[in-house]
């Protein structure tokens, strides 16, 4: 058995995912009434959605409050690149909307959900949960709650003693471990989330919607291939495509799977270890990107919101379509780090266009039954970004200061240790 686990083990995490998502859903498509073994997706989400607000708290906390004083960072940076980046994304998302018009065939109404009534109270939604109680917002998973109470708590704690910013580096250091042996079982949870989908709702009702997810999906791809090469060549001013590459692989890939940008982070972290990046600047903007870096949910909510539109024969003017850009772009920043996030967002964007809420919460009902793609796509954008526009911002500050570096950013594959 101990031989068994041991050669699993040594298949790249990727391997086994792809192993556990194609027996997913064989087991879907042959044994569909086996369902105990969706709860293996059950454990797998509920684990993610668990420890990832613990992680954020702890990682940001620990890294502020162990930033030496007149340490210099390239936070300015990264978070221009984040907002631009998002933006960029919500204008893609428009642009191949009325290229590509989608029309739905609206589900039955979604129950038990509000969705916010207009840009004003999401404002207000956005400033309270910022003030939030910081346990609850780890408890109820409130990102934003989150990040604001570990930057207040971390600068508190930059003139506590070593002995108490130790322990606090430790505790982030354990609760990231804690976050990989959870993605360790994803080959597992996949499974039984492949499982859940296809035994429940079948390969029919994705089909059925294969316009709307191919829109949502190109709309993400060029952005990863075309908008983010753009912005590191510019950062660059080199070939952009080995780092882009590097960053979709060794991040993206486990993010799709995931789905969830703040359990992406140890990920994340590592892979800016290996490419030479500042850590004083990557140990902040990796954990504050998992929340506010939402390329993939500007992508869906510009998607969805223009696909109503085109539903309802509402007639959508340029200026209108620019001020989407920005209402989804700024939108998508409050949205969840977890699986799903970005949905309820568009009826936000509906309400531009005057379509009523009820509507607007069938929209929200398409974009679960393609969840399983849409937000695997978004949130592989998301969380490769995240490093994407790190390592653009210190590629920026390298070549007009080359004087303040000793070591190159190393594009390359990681060789692993031997265990």
């Amino acid at each position: 058995m101990k031989n068994i686990i041991t050669k699993w083990n040594s298949i790249s995490l990727v391997k086994r995912i792809i192993c556990g998502l194609i027996i997913g859903l064989i087991l879907g498509l042959v044994v569909p009434q086996a369902k105990p073994i969706a709860l293996l997706g059950q454990l797998f989400v509920g684990a993610l959605k668990a420890i990832a607000p613990i992680l954020v708290f702890f990682l940001v906390m620990s890294a502020l409050c162990n930033q030496g004083k007149g340490q210099k960072t390239n936070m300015k940076s990264v978070v221009v690149l984040y907002l631009l980046g998002t933006f960029l994304a919500g204008c893609v998302a428009v642009v191949a909307s009325f290229l590509f018009p989608i029309t739905l065939t609206l589900t039955d109404s979604v129950e038990d959900m509000t969705a916010p009534g207009g840009v004003g109270e999401v404002l207000t939604n956005l400033l309270m949960n910022i003030v939030s109680n910081p346990v609850e917002s780890i408890v109820n998973a409130n990102y934003i709650g989150i990040l604001a109470w570990a930057v207040i708590f971390g600068l508190a704690l930059k003139k506590a003693s070593d002995g108490t910013k130790k322990a606090l580096s430790n505790i982030a250091d354990a609760v990231s471990q804690a976050v990989r042996w959870v993605i360790s079982c994803a080959p597992f949870g996949i499974m039984g989330l492949i499982f859940n989908t296809i035994s429940e709702q079948g390969l029919d009702v994705l089909l059925s919607y294969g316009k709307l997810i191919l829109v949502i999906v190109g709309s993400v791809f060029f952005v990863a291939l075309v908008v983010n090469p753009i912005i590191v060549f510019i950062c660059y001013r080199k070939n952009p495509y080995p780092l882009v590459l590097k960053c979709l692989k060794d991040s993206g890939i486990t993010a799709f799977f995931t789905r969830s940008s703040a359990a992406n982070i140890p990920v994340n972290m590592e892979l800016c270890e290996s490419l030479g990046l500042d850590e004083d600047t990557y140990s902040i903007s990796i954990p504050l990107g998992a929340t506010i870096n939402m390329g993939g949910a500007a992508i869906t909510i510009s998607v969805l919101a223009l696909a109503a539109a085109h539903t309802l024969d509402v007639s959508v003017d340029f200026p209108t379509a620019i001020i989407l850009c920005v209402l989804s772009a700024a939108s998508a920043c409050g949205a969840s780090g977890v699986a799903g996030g970005s949905l309820l967002l568009v009826p936000l964007a509906c309400s531009l266009f005057g379509i009523p809420n009820d509507v607007a919460m069938q929209v929200v009902g398409v974009g679960f039954i393609i969840g399983v793609i849409q937000d695997s796509c978004e949130t592989a954008l998301n969380s490769s970004t995240d490093v994407l526009y790190t390592a653009s911002a210190e590629l920026l500050d390298r070549r007009k200061h080359p004087e303040s570096y000793t070591t190159d950013i190393t594009i390359r594959k990681k060789e692993k240790k031997a265990s």
